[in-house]
C-alpha cells in the first residue's frame, strides 16, 4: 500500500512521515490553502526530503491555483520528484503545457467532476480522487466508485484518518492512499502521534490482504 503524508510544513513532519514509513511526501503551494507554503518554504523541505537516505520518499509538490507551466517550472527549480496538479482547473491542455517543462504528472480531481478515471487520461503517472471540498478532511461516498472506478496507480484521499483508512481501503481497493487533515491537531499543523498511526494503519491493510489471500488458497 503506497502511503502519501501531504501537507507538511516542517522538517520534523518530514522527519516523522519517513521513519514512519511514507512512501511519499506532500508540498502545497497555494494561495488558498491553509497549508499553503512560501516557495522558500517548499524548496527547504524539498532538499530536506532528498536529504534522507538510504531511505527513498517521493516528494510531491501540490498545486491548485497556480498556472500549469508555471508550476512546472516551479517543480523542476524545486527538484521534487512529482507534481501533483489538483482540481478542475487543469484539464488536458494545462496538462500538456506543464509536461512539457515537467514530465512527472500526478492528476488530482474529485467524482463531483465527473472525470475520466483511466489513469494516464492526461499523461499523469498516478491518479489521486479526493473529496468534493479538497483538504477539508470530508468523507465521501464510497459507492461511487462501484460505477467508476479507477485501475491502475490511484490514491484514495478525503477523509482518511488513522481510525478508518482500513476500512476506506477494504471497500474502495486503492493502490494507495493520502492523507492531510487526517493527521492534524490543528488546520495546518501535524500531529506527528497520528502520522505515525495512519501509515501503520495503511501498512497493514497489505498484510490484511496477503493473509486473506493466503486463506483463501
Amino acid at each position: 500500500m503506497f502511503v502519501k503524508v501531504c501537507g507538511l510544513a516542517t522538517r520534523s513532519d518530514i522527519d516523522v512521515a519517513v521513519a514512519a514509513g511514507a512512501d511519499a511526501v506532500g508540498l502545497v503551494v497555494s494561495g488558498t490553502s491553509v497549508r499553503g507554503l512560501a516557495r522558500e518554504q517548499a524548496a527547504a523541505l524539498a532538499r530536506h526530503a532528498r536529504a534522507h537516505t538510504p531511505e527513498r520518499v517521493l516528494s510531491v509538490l501540490v498545486v491548485n491555483d497556480t498556472p500549469a507551466a508555471e508550476a512546472a517550472e516551479l517543480a523542476r527549480a524545486l527538484d521534487v520528484d512529482a507534481l501533483q496538479l489538483h482540481g478542475p482547473a487543469y484539464g488536458e491542455a494545462e496538462f500538456a503545457a506543464a509536461a512539457r517543462i515537467f514530465p512527472r504528472l500526478w492528476r488530482a480531481t474529485s467524482l463531483k467532476e465527473r472525470p475520466d478515471t483511466r489513469v494516464g487520461t492526461y499523461g499523469e503517472e498516478v491518479l489521486l480522487l479526493d473529496s468534493p471540498r479538497a483538504g477539508s478532511g470530508a468523507r465521501w461516498d464510497l459507492s461511487l466508485l462501484d460505477a467508476a472506478r479507477p485501475e491502475g496507480p490511484w490514491l484514495l484521499a478525503g477523509g482518511l484518518a488513522p481510525d478508518n483508512v482500513a476500512e476506506a481501503v477494504e471497500r474502495a481497493r486503492p493502490w494507495g492512499v493520502d492523507v492531510s487533515s487526517g493527521v492534524e491537531s490543528a488546520p495546518g499543523v501535524k500531529d506527528h502521534a497520528l502520522i505515525r498511526a495512519f501509515v501503520t494503519a495503511a501498512k497493514a491493510t497489505e498484510e490484511d490482504e496477503e493473509g486473506r489471500a493466503g486463506d483463501a488458497g
